[in-house]
């Protein structure tokens, strides 16, 4: 596989590019042999062989049995390997937190709802967020340290030169100026920040009404009005 621009193109950069191609490809397929991700790379036997004894050994892929119902001898099939890693999503309005562990394929493991009525200060949305994060962690039958990342959605969005929460007044605790950097400091793992119409529109684009298409606006009525 070609480099991208202003990419160098040393082994160690393309081994890396057609790693992460394979990876792709068996996410979006499912089980394929090395002879068929051979031919969807364009990649030679040997190297596609060498890809994935890489991909094996770093335990993002498992032989996971063989073909049949083809004539010649049975090829070994290889899948992504669903615990090599985990991400986290935590939905947040102003009545609860649900939360939700995947695994390195999306499929949902571990779901936890945490209601949270009443009035809220930094240092309990600290806690909140951490508690449904080990609630989910726990229904999936996992540790903190096993997530990889965590996606956080709310209402409004987080203004970058202040950290302060804005457009969403009615999710009260939210809006301390300190708020992030004490997040960061309870969680162990990297955190990112989306408004929550701009996470549907990405789901709805990838599993629901909008996909297969580039364009699509979706609008959003529930505390207030919001589109993407």
């Amino acid at each position: 596989m070609a480099g991208t621009a202003g990419t160098p193109g040393t082994p160690r950069v393309l081994r890396a590019m057609n790693d992460r191609a394979a990876l792709d490809l068996l996410l979006e397929h499912g089980p394929l042999s090395r002879t068929r991700i051979g031919k969807l790379t364009g990649l030679s036997k040997p190297t596609a062989s060498q890809l994935l004894a890489r991909l094996e050994a770093a335990g993002l892929v498992l032989a996971t049995g063989t073909s049949e119902g083809r004539p010649g001898p049975n090829a070994q099939l290889y899948s992504v390997n669903p615990g090599a890693a985990h991400a986290a999503g935590l939905d947040v309005n102003p009545a609860r937190i649900r939360a939700a562990v995947a695994d390195i394929t999306g499929r949902t493991v571990g779901e936890y709802e945490l209601p949270t009525p009443g009035r809220r200060s930094a240092q309990s949305v600290v806690r909140q967020v951490t508690d449904a994060l080990d609630g989910a962690v726990k229904a999936a039958g996992l540790a903190r340290d096993d997530v990889h990342r965590l996606v956080i959605g709310t209402p409004g969005a987080f203004d970058p030169n202040t950290g302060r929460l804005r457009y969403a007044s009615h999710l009260p605790g939210w809006h301390s100026p300190a708020l992030l950097d004490d997040l960061a400091a309870a969680l162990p793992m990297p955190v990112e920040y989306e408004n929550d119409v701009n996470l549907a529109a990405i789901a709805e684009q990838r599993l629901g009404a909008a996909r297969g298409h580039g364009d699509f606006v979706l609008l959003w009525n529930e505390e207030g009005l919001g589109a993407a």
